[in-house]
């Protein structure tokens, strides 16, 4: 019998893994729409239409909503998961462009482009906590892992806004490149990386000082310079890759995050405006604003392994278990 229960085990263990997919949420700014992927067969599963120019798009705590700036609406729409049904409209000021859900899932520090101004929702009663006045035209949000930072990009001032959330009030700003986009903190707290879009780079800004230490520049054989627009930054779960959308450079830079060089670039769709990582940090997967399509890049390889047709113009996308 003992033999037997070791052979079974040994046949079990030389079977194949069965292959984990995910669902891939991917907002499209022109289709007013959200298309729903399974990455497991790279196959839209359904099209929900929502409001007006969608662009940021998360997940919530709970995996139970998807959270969706709604810009022309002037709103974030709360949608269930499961079915795709709009649940609540927030109210999140005017022209939502991008957001950020606070580390205890509680609050949605939203971006307020055309007012100026950072607006934090209290999801348990849907109602607005508190506004900040930021610079003009802010677009990347992000709280540090300790929760005590809001930073907030101003594409018109060139300027990173650091809120203190206990304080509730900006209290210092950081200089940047041209047109900051997208801000992201490394997991330990320590850095915020900042794409600034018409600058071109990837700043590196202490958190403590509130001061750029490092700039990273890139440079793709064939590509104009004026071409390497920075937007989506995100990084691999064991914080060892960022992976960097370059928008109309039609291309995705990997870069180590330890040594600060890029470790390959790897060609995608047309204007690429923001990233996902897959769950094992296996994968990524990139919006192709001008393709109407998502890229899915083995990040191992840095090739792209698959191509899938989306709706019109997508921006924002968010990969779930």
């Amino acid at each position: 019998m003992k033999r037997i229960g070791m052979a079974v085990w040994a046949v079990w263990l030389a079977l194949p893994v069965a292959a984990q997919g995910e669902t891939l949420y991917v907002s499209n700014e022109r289709g007013d729409s959200v298309s729903v992927v399974d990455t497991l067969s790279g196959q839209v599963t359904a099209t929900w239409a929502v409001g007006g120019r969608p662009r940021g798009i998360t997940l919530s705590k709970d995996g139970r909503y998807i959270y969706l700036c709604a810009s022309a609406d002037h709103a974030v729409q709360v949608i269930d998961r499961a079915t795709g049904r709009l649940v609540a409209e927030l109210p999140s000021g005017q022209d939502p462009e991008q957001f950020f859900l606070s580390r205890d899932g509680a609050t949605l520090f939203v971006a307020n482009e055309d007012d100026a101004a950072l607006t934090a929702i209290d999801l348990a009663s849907r109602t607005v906590a508190f506004q900040v006045d930021v610079g003009g035209e802010p677009e990347g949000v992000a709280q540090s892992p300790d929760g005590q930072w809001v930073a907030v990009t101003s594409e018109e001032d060139g300027v990173v806004n650091w809120i203190d959330v206990a304080k509730r009030q900006m209290v210092a700003e950081t200089p940047t490149d041209q047109r900051p986009r997208h801000v992201e903190f490394t997991a330990d707290g320590a850095q915020l990386w900042v794409a600034a879009e018409i600058g071109g780079t990837v700043q590196i800004i202490d958190t403590k000082s509130h001061a750029v230490r490092e700039t990273i520049r890139f440079a793709i054989p064939g590509v104009a310079a004026h071409r390497i627009l920075p937007c989506g930054i995100r990084f691999t779960p064991d914080g060892k890759t960022a992976i960097v959308a370059l928008g109309r450079a039609d291309h995705v830079a990997l870069v180590d995050v330890a040594t600060r060089i890029v470790r390959a670039y790897v060609p995608v769709g047309k204007r690429v405006w923001h990233v996902a990582v897959s769950g094992d940090g296996t994968k990524a997967y990139a919006a192709n604003g001008l393709s109407d399509s998502v890229s899915v890049i083995d990040l191992a390889s840095a090739q792209v392994v698959a191509t899938i047709a989306v709706g019109a113009a997508p921006w924002g996308i968010v990969a779930a278990p």
